[in-house]
């Protein structure tokens, strides 16, 4: 347990922490940033301002010490909170493409990559990523497993129609991993980019993982279920009515003016893996939003992290508290080497260059399944 000093340096730790992200207001209370501010802007006064990931440091931190004691579908057991404040990245600096790559332990970057690769291609077997090095999902994909979840039909590594076939065929009838589903259901993916690019200020650029009808036929339903995508033209005049002044231009720029969008990422996860999932989670919805900024032309903006159930797995406990001893080093910068426009499909992982990734060193957890 923290000496009862210790707790009081980290309660005020993290509310400069809050403060400084914008997450609460100068009196404590609660403080909605608005999508267009500049989440990288310096802090007031002479503070500095804390690196982006205390705000995933002090959220363990909190579980830890007020988390409920909760049983789990794996029997492991978890200290949990429901609905923490978000957490938000910005994507870039300065103009200089970011990826929020958690530093105080190395993330396994290979295997973000690889998986939103897959999702994008709508593959839903885990032999794919296992023939390819990364085994995340060898123990859901099991033939134990499986057989334990009522899919004993199914062969050794087909996870039916888990997120990828969601992203890009969702309502379609799923069979098996082998099936051919061109042109089958909707291809939300797709429906986001078209929107990112002819119809920027819809309310409805949202691609949904969560489909109730097929959840009995998936070997794990989405954690990471929901996310919603917001253009903002941060330089955007307003006319006297508080209206932006577009001007004919669809950008909120004028005339002559013609301005990139920011692309914002806001995603949805309803169970929450502090130790090992949402490190995951944040880098490869990041990569998300840079690959659809790269594909519609755009600037990328921020991936904000609205969590339901954040969790920490009582065998993470030792782990996370060595971590939580480790000071965050700088964010990488990504190069994507692509050509600017085109198809969100076909990438390779030899397009994503990270520049300057530190972290600290591993530090083991183990997978519950």
């Amino acid at each position: 347990m923290l000496a009862s000093d210790d707790k009081l340096k980290k309660k005020l730790l993290r509310l400069l922490v809050l403060l400084c992200t914008g997450a609460v207001g100068a009196g404590g209370a609660p403080r909605h940033k608005a999508v267009g501010d500049d989440p990288t802007m310096a802090a007031p006064g002479n503070m500095t301002r804390p690196h982006e990931e205390h705000q995933y440091l002090e959220l363990v931190r909190e579980i830890l010490e007020e988390g409920e004691h909760r049983p789990d579908r794996t029997g492991t057991g978890t200290y949990s909170v429901f609905a923490p404040r978000p957490l938000k990245f910005s994507l870039n600096r300065d103009g200089t493409p970011i990826l929020p790559l958690l530093t105080t332990k190395r993330v396994f970057l290979k295997a973000v990559v690889a998986e939103l690769l897959w999702f994008i291609e709508a593959n839903t077997s885990s032999l794919a990523l296992s023939e390819a090095g990364v085994k995340i999902w060898d123990g859901n994909g099991s033939r134990e497993f499986l057989d334990s979840v009522g899919l004993s039909h199914r062969e050794v590594g087909d996870l039916g129609p888990v997120y990828g076939f969601q992203w890009r065929h969702f309502g379609a009838e799923y069979k098996d991993a082998k099936t051919d589903y061109t042109g089958q259901g909707v291809d939300q993916l797709a429906d986001v980019i078209d929107k990112l690019k002819n119809k920027p200020y819809d309310r409805r650029i949202i691609m949904s993982a969560w489909n109730p009808k097929d959840l009995k036929s998936m070997a794990l339903p989405p954690c990471h279920m929901f996310a919603q995508f917001y253009v903002s033209y941060p330089r955007a005049k307003r006319s006297a009515n508080g209206a932006a002044a577009a001007n004919g231009n669809s950008n909120g720029g004028t005339n002559g003016d013609k301005q990139k969008g920011h692309l914002h990422c806001q995603l949805y996860q309803r169970s929450c893996d502090m130790g090992l999932g949402v490190p995951f989670n944040i880098a490869s919805y990041a990569l998300l939003t840079h690959m659809l900024a790269h594909v519609c032309d755009l600037v990328p903006g921020s991936l904000t992290h609205v969590m339901g159930d954040a969790h920490v797995y009582l065998d993470h406990v030792d782990a996370l508290e060595e971590q939580m001893k480790r000071e965050p080093r700088d964010f990488p910068e990504l190069e994507i080497t692509r050509e600017k426009g085109g198809s969100i499909d076909g990438w390779k992982a030899e397009e994503f260059v990270v520049k300057g990734y530190n972290p600290h060193k591993p530090i083991p957890m183990k997978m519950s399944v």
